[in-house]
Formats: C-alpha cells, sequence, structure tokens
C-alpha cells in the first residue's frame, strides 16, 4: 500500500505531523519506505493496510481538524517482499 495523509488545515508546512506517522509506522512489524509524495507499508492483509492508515488518522486528529488522505493498494495474494523484488526487477537486479 502507498499513501499519503496530512492536515489542510495547518498551512503550508505539516512536516511536524507527519513526522509523527512515520513514527509511528517505524514501529509496526511492516517493511515501509518514506517517499517525497508519501509512505509505502508493506502489509500481508488488506485489514492490515486499513488499519496504519485508521492509527495515522487518529494521530492527526490531535492536531489536525481538516484532514486528507489518499491510498493505492496492489493486493496480491501469498506474495511477500515486492517492494524489494519490484525495486529490483525494475533495476534489472
Amino acid at each position: 500500500m502507498e499513501f499519503a495523509i496530512f492536515s489542510l488545515d495547518k498551512g503550508e508546512h505539516v512536516s511536524q505531523y507527519v513526522k509523527k506517522v512515520v513514527e509511528m509506522i517505524d514501529v509496526l512489524p511492516y517493511k515501509s519506505q518514506l517517499t517525497p509524495m508519501g509512505t509505502i507499508v508493506e502489509c500481508d492483509t488488506m485489514e492490515e493496510c486499513l488499519t496504519v492508515i485508521s492509527k495515522a488518522n487518529t494521530i492527526l486528529e490531535q492536531y489536525a481538524e481538516r484532514i486528507y488522505c489518499t491510498a493505492t493498494f496492489d493486493n496480491k495474494q501469498g506474495k511477500k517482499d515486492q517492494m524489494e523484488h519490484k525495486m529490483k526487477a525494475v533495476r534489472g537486479e
């Protein structure tokens, strides 16, 4: 899953709030990768993905009255380490 979540009512600079979400993700048992436009989290189930998003939303609700979130999912049953596999495939490794 790749998702982006941030407050819409805290002005142009929201990194201090996004940082709190990233810190939460870092302690979860999933592989993740921060990108300039969002965060990739490799979960085993859709339920786990939605739990991550819900936790992120709960964190931001402490600071913001309006939250924006987008998410994309690539649900491939029974496959692990797809994030790493896709990167190696693109690089020809």
